[in-house]
């Protein structure tokens, strides 16, 4: 994740970004140098991958990800998701924009690939904040369905702190007094993406009444219920949440798995205790009882992710055999 300079300096040099940069791309046609996909029922789904703060479809990194998951289960055609064309702009929309809009940008991608919309079904497989989002497709419009939804470190429960300072960074320490100030404002709601998935306990009914994107796919507003959100993600037949035992770049760590936090008493409340889970606000504990919910321990920090882990990760749950029965 970046700091909150580099955040605050794009916002300032994109202060007039609007939802006019992220109107749908035309429908990406493979070309000669991409994989093509069989879509018999024997060969792997397609699998969509949405990547972190800061990152950018075209990275060497995110790239080599593709390669492991065609070498792990040959045939596999991977789609990595894409906000803008050109790689710079595309790093520049994980700062700033309006994340309900750029679901909805990628919700009429997928729908109008010339691949995915064919596929019975698709995989995804979320990084960091990619893993909420895809959630959010998932909730929202789910067409090509997913199948089974992967994420790694994401903050499907908010983070409660943005990245600290160094001790002696004032600029960023500055930026850090203005973000807390106005988190609530439309102005941060509406264009700085990590703030619409702050959520501090401490401060609930400014979260409820201003987020502008976590509390709607949480279900978290009574009088604004979504069952359509809730029947979504039952349709999944895996959702599967890795946390990094030593995160220290996502605060809490722990909602990676819907965890809540208390930063006073330093207290976790896991899902299980949590009205979203008791109430199934989402789904969640009907996945849960049908086994379909699964919480994985990734050892290290923030994304340090091996080849070992990701193969494992893909041949368990994104293998044919894995998704030859039960589709969507």
């Amino acid at each position: 994740m970046a700091t909150l300079v580099e955040l605050f300096t794009i916002a300032l040099g994109f202060i007039s970004y609007t939802s006019a940069a992220l109107l749908p791309q035309r429908p990406l046609v493979p070309s000669s140098d991409e994989q093509f996909i069989s879509l018999q029922s024997a060969a792997p789904l397609p699998l969509v991958v949405w990547h972190g703060l800061g990152d950018n479809y075209k990275a060497d990194g995110l790239r080599s990800i593709g390669d492991i998951a065609n070498a792990t289960n040959p045939g596999t055609y991977t789609y990595f998701i894409r906000l803008d064309d050109d790689p710079s702009s595309d790093r520049t929309a994980t700062f700033l924009g309006n994340v309900t809009e750029q679901v909805s940008k990628v919700c009429s991608d997928l729908a109008s690939h010339p691949i995915l919309s064919k596929a019975s079904a698709i995989n995804a497989l979320g990084f960091s904040q990619g893993g909420q989002f895809l959630r959010a497709y998932v909730e929202r419009c789910n067409r090509p369905a997913v199948h089974t939804l992967v994420t790694f470190g994401s903050q499907h429960n908010g983070i409660s702190e943005f990245q600290n300072c160094g001790s002696h960074d004032w600029v960023c320490q500055s930026w850090d007094g203005y973000l807390k100030r106005n988190t609530w404002s439309h102005f941060v709601q509406s264009r700085l993406v990590p703030a619409q998935y702050y959520r501090n306990p401490e401060d609930l009914q400014g979260y409820l009444e201003n987020s502008n994107f976590l509390a709607d796919i949480n279900n978290e507003r009574e009088d604004q219920s979504n069952a359509t959100y809730k029947e979504n993600l039952k349709k999944l037949q895996r959702f599967v949440m890795y946390m990094f035992s030593e995160d220290e770049t996502v605060v809490p760590k722990e909602s990676a798995w819907f965890a809540d936090y208390n930063k006073t008493s330093e207290e976790v409340t896991w899902l299980k205790d949590r009205r979203i889970y008791k109430e199934d606000w989402l789904g969640l504990k009907w996945l849960d009882q049908k086994k379909r919910l699964d919480f994985k321990i990734a050892e290290g920090k923030h994304m340090q992710l091996s080849e070992e882990l990701l193969s494992d990760t893909f041949k368990r749950y994104f293998g044919a055999d894995s998704s030859s029965h039960d589709r969507v």
